[in-house]
């Protein structure tokens, strides 16, 4: 299943307004994520993934969008604030609360920081890479399957 524009603004009804975060751009990065989102990793939860991996990407687009039209440059890096000072006043956050180790730019919105927890939820699973090993001889293009259990026959040779 492919999640619609429409879903996804139900699902994430923060970005309902459709002036701060248009169809094209939704619409963009939802079909981005469907090509970089391996299907076979998260199954059944793909489209969740795929919604809050667009979720965190227009997200900074649409911070991008505030920085320009105040006169800023948009696309200037920034990483997360933990600490800020205007006269006598002062506050700081704990920061290390809400990312997730070596995320990267994924820690920049909470989006991305639930992807990459998803990410590790997930894992890689097991993965077998060339070609197979048979320990007992045999075809080495075999894989082994494993002790034989027919009455009589001996895994330990003769």
């Amino acid at each position: 299943m492919t999640v619609s524009v429409a879903q996804f603004r139900a699902d994430l009804q923060e970005f309902s307004s459709t002036s701060m975060y248009p169809n094209s751009g939704v619409t963009f990065w939802l079909s981005f994520a469907y090509r970089m989102i391996n299907a076979n990793r998260f199954g059944s939860e793909t489209d969740i993934a795929a919604e809050l991996f667009t979720a965190h990407f227009i997200t900074l687009e649409a911070r991008d969008v505030l920085v320009a039209s105040s006169g800023g440059i948009p696309g200037t890096n920034m990483g997360v604030i933990s600490s800020k000072s205007v006269d006598k006043v002062s506050i700081s956050y704990d920061t290390g609360a809400g990312t997730e180790a070596g995320a990267g730019h994924w820690n920049l919105t909470t989006y991305g920081t639930r992807f990459m927890w998803m990410v590790s939820m997930f894992g890689a699973g097991p993965i077998q890479l060339g070609v197979g090993y048979s320990p007992l001889g045999g075809n080495s293009s075999d894989s082994w399957t494993g002790p034989n259990c027919t009455p009589g026959f001996s895994n330990f040779g003769n």
